[in-house]
């Protein structure tokens, strides 16, 4: 166990996927002396995306972490997804962080993805720093990406590096507090020679310096007095400040460089230590005392009762459950036993693991700002709270964003329909976002997530760790049939076949109800003309044939049943002849009373840039959608609106097209609603086809 906290960082790297955060983390590895050649995402030979998706793929698609050593500090970082498919990943992951670390694309600038683990990062207290990343690419513009992320995020974000060059005449990094240019040697070997600041960059340097010692000076009272009095501070003054201004959030630093030419990183590395907090700097935590709900704060003090949180779950057909967590207080060791006041049960464990990308090794103890994981916990899932059980205490679980892109699931071969139940539930250990149920209505299996690239990425783990192979289609709407009029028919059932034979007669009197109102069903029969034993029968025999309307087979719904009259046959009605009876009557009173078909209204949240409004409202009419109405957030517009389910069974991908990616939505079932008679033709063809 490390008892020196205060010389721990644990950081998240963050940001909209492809603006090269795993280059980043590969750079910082490399630098630190943990690998011995620098990992390359599209060589596929990265020690932080490792599984075959992401290989596949060349993006991260789970959270990775690692650990070096700088200057005499611990760091742990934690890599993450990008991808808006795979976000509860990252603000899962992100609970491990002290501090992150926001990379602002130098061509693509700020994506919504960005603005929204910044909102995480807002969300979980964090203090934060930024990297602008491919300062080697071409169009790369440092001034226009700083100008974006003062202008999304704040003008508390100031650059304390700054580029020398851009594109391909991107050369090194200048040190705008120590008045130093770095220059990189070619290649990426990090090699670089000190030099003093070029003639011009020292305007700039000036302009930003003055504004970093402002954001210091506002950070501490003692600090704002002398600058206020003097017009400035000591280079010492402003170093010692720096970690208060961060921490406090007066000041957002920005560095710059490009990971994979791996340059700017160890300057980076030098700001993480010297900027961002240590788990002492972040104080102590606050979770609940289970049952009772009373405060209960955690120190980061490495003697303390034992607390942390299960931030990621590893499934294994093979290895087992692997659990990752973030140690807040006390200590933890091989082969210990811990509690887990989510569940309330106890768990033991064998050997203490330090992830190191895919490898592991194996620790003695650990203690607060460390990230550890333990194999095969039975009770234990992602975003439990594991302490001791005679200090315990519960650490609320954070809300995740809501499944919103569906596909029906079916096995290739035969008989996996178990297989695959069996095998998803244990990808859904791992993954908190993924969403399994049976829908009873089409009988379809139907896997929910974030989007198509989600599904797909799970279906190609599906095979690879459980060797399960499934095909996948849109699902199908679960339509609904009701009636608009009413009808009075009678429904009788008689059969006459060699001994006892079947007789059952009833009268009904069917009307539509109110949308959601269901069924009702009412008795009244007079002077016994159906025996009460038969009554239930005919009413089952309604309910029965409820399940495959007239039009096209779906589910009648909203309709209430009047049974009024009726006959009996002392030797030949039995519940079976009323039941037939009463599911007679059903099928004629439905085609007489104006059958009409309804579909699912969806209520969407849609979240936009200005620029993307006009489509995303024509698209939305086209679709059949109302819009309900819409508010300013920002520079970004929310859109709410009522969509019929089949419009938009595939509004993830196209939403993705229309807004290059900067759109977001989230959608929950809202009512049923008459289909247009147009519709209605169609559905109703679909169905006759499907029978044949």
């Amino acid at each position: 166990m490390k008892e020196d906290v205060g010389t721990i960082r644990t950081l998240a790297i963050i940001s909209h996927g492809g603006a090269g955060k795993t280059s980043l983390a590969e750079a910082m590895l490399f630098c630190a002396g943990v690998t011995t050649r620098l990992g390359k995402v599209d060589e596929g030979t990265s020690v932080m995306d490792y599984e075959p998706e992401e290989v596949k793929r060349k993006a991260t698609i789970s959270s990775a972490f690692n650990t070096l050593n700088w200057k005499k500090h611990q760091v742990n970082i934690i890599d993450t997804p990008g991808d808006f498919n795979f976000i509860a990943e990252t603000k899962t992951s992100m609970q491990g962080a002290d501090g992150v670390i926001i990379l602002a694309d130098a061509v693509d600038g700020i994506r919504v993805q960005t603005e929204k683990v910044w909102e995480f990062a807002s969300e979980f207290g964090q203090p934060r720093m930024v990297f602008v990343s491919k300062m080697d690419r071409e169009r790369a513009d440092f001034e226009k990406t700083v100008e974006t992320v003062q202008n999304n995020f704040g003008k508390q974000c100031v650059p304390l590096l700054i580029p020398i060059g851009s594109a391909e005449n991107f050369r090194g990094v200048a040190d705008i507090l120590a008045g130093k240019a770095y220059v990189y040697e070619k290649g990426d070997s990090g090699e670089f020679e000190v030099r003093e600041l070029p003639a011009d960059l020292t305007e700039r340097a000036a302009r930003y310096r003055e504004e970093i010692v402002e954001r210091v000076a506002e950070s501490d009272d003692e600090l704002l007095e002398k600058y206020l009095e003097s017009g400035e501070l000591e280079p010492a003054e402003v170093k010692a400040g720096l970690r208060t201004a961060v921490r406090t959030g007066k000041l957002v630093p920005v560095a710059c460089g490009s990971g994979v030419l791996n340059v700017g990183i160890q300057l980076l590395l030098d700001l993480v230590v010297e900027c961002m907090p240590s788990p002492l700097d972040r104080g102590p935590l606050k979770g609940v005392l289970p049952g009772s709900g009373q405060e209960v704060l955690r120190e980061p003090n490495p003697s303390g009762p034992f607390s942390g949180l299960v931030i990621k779950t590893i499934s294994d057909p093979y290895a087992g459950r692997l659990s990752v967590l973030r140690i807040f207080s006390g200590g933890l060791s091989s082969d210990s036993t811990v509690y887990n006041s989510s569940k309330e049960a106890r768990e033991r464990f064998g050997q203490l693991l330090r992830l190191k990308g895919k490898n592991q090794e194996p620790l003695e103890s650990a203690g607060p700002g460390e990230i550890v994981a333990v194999a095969k916990l039975k009770e234990t899932t992602t975003l439990d709270t594991l302490c001791t059980e005679k200090e315990p205490v519960l650490f609320p679980p954070i809300e995740l964003p809501p499944a919103i892109y569906s596909l029906s699931v079916e096995p290739k071969s035969k008989g996996d329909e178990e297989k695959i139940f069996s095998s998803l539930s244990r990808l859904m250990e791992e993954d908190l976002t993924l969403k399994l149920e049976r829908n009873e209505e089409t009988k379809e299996m139907i896997l929910s997530g974030m989007g198509e690239i989600h599904i797909e990425a799970t279906v190609d783990k599906l095979k690879r760790k459980f060797g399960v192979e499934v095909n996948l289609k849109l699902p199908k709407v679960s339509y609904k049939e009701t009636i608009k009029g009413k009808a009075r028919v009678q429904g009788k059932y008689k059969k006459q076949s060699g001994g006892r034979g079947q007789y059952g007669d009833c009268w009904i009197e069917m009307e539509p109800l109110p949308r959601g109102e269901g069924f009702v069903f009412q008795d009244k029969i007079v002077g016994g003309v159906i025996p009460k034993q038969y009554i239930p029968a005919v009413e089952k025999g309604i309910v029965e044939a409820s399940l495959e309307g007239a039009l096209a087979g779906y589910p009648v719904v909203d309709f209430k049943v009047d049974l009024v009259d009726g006959s009996f046959h002392p030797v030949d009605s039995s519940e079976m002849a009323f039941k037939i009876a009463g599911s007679m009557a059903f099928k004629k009173a439905v085609l007489e009373a104006k059958p009409t078909l309804l579909e699912p209204i969806m209520t969407m949240e849609i979240i936009v840039p200005d620029d993307c409004m006009g489509d995303i409202i024509g698209d939305l009419n086209s679709r059949r959608g109302r819009v309900l109405g819409m508010e300013t957030k920002g520079k970004k517009q929310i859109v709410k609106a009522n969509v019929p389910l089949a419009e938009v069974l595939k509004y993830a991908p196209d939403l993705r097209s229309m807004t290059a990616g900067r759109g977001m939505f989230t959608m929950k079932f809202s009512h049923y609603e008459e289909v247009p008679a147009q519709g209605q033709e169609k559905i109703i063809e679909a169905s006759k086809e499907e029978e044949k």
